[in-house]
């Protein structure tokens, strides 16, 4: 299977492509602790505060800026609303709250739609105007005025204000007003949105938190620096030529669904993902050099994040999955050991695994989860009491040690090897959705790769 990346189960749902039955999934049946107010003045207010009619689609902007528009047009920001994906899980938080709470995850998604009345209890993605489907669109941003606190939508948005940005002596143009912002300049403009805290105060994501302690602060770099990598261009015709900002946003996620980019821009996105992962870790094994049959070899691993600026992995995390794969192999070719391979439907041998649950003793994962009030495994964050996390901080390695037995190793040389694995979205997942013609278009990524050998003589 080709193996990419997106959380929450629709719990219940038996539209398999195969007979195998999925795990056990929480009940979605009825409303689990509502908050007394899902409301918040700025980003869920109950009363619209702008007009979605007054922001110009992308595709208005594309006239001028066509080469910003290109790069949007394949962009997760283009994507937000219409990922279906995305549409699943916010159908099963729908479900879960008869619809009062429809507006938490799309105000981020659209903040547009949100501010503008259309996000409703029980909406529905296809009923929404063309300009909220557009999802981060162009004005989205480029509205921005200001930013009144640092997650869930912390934006203002100043629907009749001038076009801002990050040039500092823009040209005068007939279409539209504009005006600098040094707001664009800043990670701060980005945590507005990619920081999250669940309504019941869980934290869920936290990019910008993590990057406030990294040394990339340190040194004064921004989530721009990777996310938005510059080049020399004109940003509409007959303006000067300047140092304009890339608007792919490049992360981990290759869009899936049919229609959106086609398969030379999906190659491209895929490329660059793989180049954003490049070197992002390396693993390191240490051994014995030799042993006797029968004998227990120690070897130790050590994964470490070769990332600066922020966690490896980042943003949701309890959505990633990404874990390290040992195989131990005798000189006959028998495998003695294995720990992060996967069971038959390509899923971890975790708790999720419908065919082999628990199976993988030594499962070593470097993503998040969440648990109940009793300790036990939770999907929701709405319905969970910790969000636990093994990612690993920049720069940060983390060193384990695995017990391989050698009992059925014949004598020569056995071989260790290991990789550190990362997809965004679990093949559970999508099943569990619904979505299973997906699953051949999920995309694995080997960050990293080592071996050694052991030779297991008398």
């Amino acid at each position: 299977m080709r193996t990419l990346a997106l959380l929450a189960l629709l719990a219940g749902c038996k539209n398999h492509a195969d007979d195998t039955d999925p795990p056990d999934l929480p009940d979605t049946g009825g409303p689990i602790n509502p908050t007394p107010d899902p409301h918040d003045a700025l980003s869920r207010p109950s009363e619209p505060t702008l007009s979605p009619d007054s922001f110009n689609s992308a595709q208005t902007c594309g006239m001028c800026h066509q080469q910003h528009y290109r790069e949007w047009s394949t962009s997760n920001h283009a994507y937000a609303v219409t990922d279906p994906v995305f549409q699943a899980l916010v159908g099963v938080r729908q479900a879960d709250f008869e619809g009062r709470e429809d507006a938490f995850c799309m105000q981020c998604h659209t903040a547009i739609g949100v501010r503008g009345g259309e996000v409703v209890p029980g909406f529905r993605f296809e009923d929404l105007s063309p300009i909220v489907q557009e999802g981060i669109t162009c004005e989205a941003c480029h509205k921005v005025s200001g930013i009144e606190r640092l997650n869930n939508s912390g934006h203002v948005l100043d629907e009749s204000g001038p076009i801002r940005g990050p040039i500092r002596d823009p040209m005068i143009s007939p279409v539209h007003a504009s005006e600098y912002s040094p707001d664009f300049e800043t990670s701060e403009f980005c945590a507005a949105c990619h920081d999250i805290i669940e309504l019941r105060g869980l934290p869920l994501e936290r990019p910008y938190g993590e990057w406030l302690e990294s040394p990339a602060a340190d040194e004064g770099r921004t989530c721009q620096t990777c996310h938005m990598p510059t080049y020399e261009g004109s940003a509409a015709p007959g303006a000067p030529t300047r140092t304009l900002h890339e608007h792919r946003w490049v992360g981990v996620d290759v869009p899936l669904r049919e229609g959106f980019a086609n398969q030379a821009q999906r190659d491209l996105i895929q490329g660059e993902v793989e180049g954003l992962l490049l070197n992002a870790a390396t693993i390191l094994l240490d051994a014995p050099a030799q042993v006797k049959p029968g004998e227990q070899l120690d070897l130790v691993v050590s994964v470490r994040n070769e990332l600066d600026a922020h966690n490896l992995p980042t943003g949701s995390t309890f959505l990633r999955q990404l874990w390290l794969e040992v195989v131990a192999t005798d000189a006959a070719g028998t495998v003695v050991y294995q720990t992060g391979t996967l069971d038959a439907n390509d899923d971890l041998r975790n708790h999720y695994s419908a065919l082999d649950p628990y199976g993988d003793a030594d499962l070593i994962t470097f993503t998040s989860s969440f648990v109940n009030a009793e300790g036990a495994p939770e999907l929701f964050p709405w319905r969970a009491s910790e969000h636990l996390t093994n990612a690993l901080p920049p720069l940060y390695t983390r060193t384990y040690t695995l017990f391989i037995p050698t009992d059925l190793a014949v004598e020569g040389e056995l071989t260790v090897q290991a990789r550190l694995r990362f997809r965004p979205v679990p093949p559970f997942l999508l099943r569990a959705l619904g979505l299973e013609r997906y699953l051949d278009d999920v995309i694995t990524y080997d960050i990293d790769a080592n071996e050694l050998q052991v030779l297991v003589t008398p």
